[in-house]
């Protein structure tokens, strides 16, 4: 597997004139999805959810995170933790659907019962009638399996393997380029639920981060030329921005300045000025299949009403459903031997792609090369 995918990469890296992209496989290879599975959407920190959706204590929300069940949880005191998603016994998925436990999880296989900090309470008849202790059996040695968990703001992030940084370190070129909102004053407004879309997720991500399509994709839904456009690109946080002398609003079309950030990997926010946010939930779910929400808040503290909202929500429905055509044509045309090559970037409009792909590339073969002694770095 380690030659083929060696193979598969060998152009990404050529020197001299515009460089390629990730070739066709990187989308479409499912030993290409398991490695990155399990380096990419492992080794960092991916974002899983929006707290505003487990409002109250015991709402329980259960995501897959690199095809593995973690399941979300608001406990007693208020805090969010995670937990992988299966009980203890023998390992059935706790909770199949978004819901208020209670005070409570349990297993509806054989009633374990849990704590909403994760600790067993119950193991009815474990030891045989009457009995819950065998011996040798601690509860305290049973509880759910905790996953590293960050909540920053309105958007929950897990560490699967434990071993990123720490979140506010690992996201700081991303935080340091959201200064100046008062986050005190950020209110949810609606969200989109988009469901499946027939595209790899890495797709969705460069679709945002680079601005080069805005003016061809977007020419009714936006006003933001191409010329006032620059890339980011600023370790795990990539993307573009425009600033616009003129600004009309989003009511009706986006024409404001605007930040359209991301962190690696899966984590998307774009800043609206003066006074709107919108964060994107991205879940791959294989080669070729990513589940996206979108959350759209105000800032500032302004109140919308309920017809501005609705405008709001069109507007980006329908420019989502642009990118989304254009990211499951790009998925399509990797059926070609011409995508092999990865086709060629803008070194301008779409260095930070290019960037993007190599955190892929380095993630997904580290630690092969490890190993072998080398890098691409």
């Amino acid at each position: 597997m380690a030659d083929a995918i060696e193979t598969m990469l060998s152009r990404f890296w050529e020197t001299g004139g515009p460089a390629h992209g990730l070739p066709a496989g990187a989308y479409t290879d499912e030993r290409f999805w398991e490695i990155e599975r399990d380096t990419v959407l492992a080794e960092n920190w991916v974002c899983v959810g929006f707290a505003h959706e487990l409002a109250e204590p015991g709402d329980a929300m259960p995501v897959s995170v690199a095809e593995k069940p973690v399941l979300l949880v608001r406990n007693a005191g208020r805090q969010i933790g995670a937990f992988h998603n299966v009980c203890r016994h023998r390992c059935l998925m706790l909770v199949d659907r978004p819901k208020n436990v209670g005070k409570l999880i349990r297993c509806p296989y054989h009633s374990w019962v849990y704590g909403l900090d994760g600790a067993l309470r119950s193991a009815p008849y474990f030891g045989g009638t009457g009995q819950q202790r065998p011996e040798g059996f601690d509860p305290a040695d049973h509880g759910l399996e905790p996953v590293r968990v960050a909540v920053w703001h309105d958007w929950i992030f897990v560490n699967l393997d434990g071993k990123a940084p720490p979140f506010e370190e690992y996201a700081a070129p991303l935080i340091s380029r959201l200064e100046g909102i008062d986050f005190d004053k950020v209110k949810p407004l609606a969200t989109l639920d988009f469901g499946e879309v027939a595209t790899n997720w890495k797709f969705i991500m460069e679709n945002f981060i680079e601005p080069y399509h805005v003016g061809f994709v977007h020419p009714t839904t936006t006003d933001q030329p191409l010329k006032d456009h620059y890339t980011i690109v600023d370790g795990v946080c990539l993307g573009s921005a425009v600033d616009l002398s003129k600004e009309i609003g989003t009511s009706i079309n986006l024409a404001v300045s605007s930040r359209y950030l991301t962190l690696f990997p899966n984590f998307i926010i774009g800043r609206y000025f003066p006074d709107q946010l919108g964060a994107y939930l991205n879940v791959p779910l294989g080669p070729g299949r990513t589940a996206q929400k979108r959350a759209l808040y105000s800032t500032e503290g302004r109140a919308l009403s309920g017809a501005e909202i609705d405008g709001l929500k069109k507007l980006w429905w329908d420019v989502h459903k642009e990118d989304h055509a254009m990211c499951e044509r790009l998925q399509l045309g990797r059926a070609s031997p011409v995508a092999e090559s990865g086709g060629v970037l803008s070194p301008h409009w779409e260095d930070s792609v290019r960037a993007f792909q190599e955190l892929v590339v380095k993630a997904a073969t580290r630690s092969r090369d490890a190993t072998k002694g080398t890098a691409h770095v």
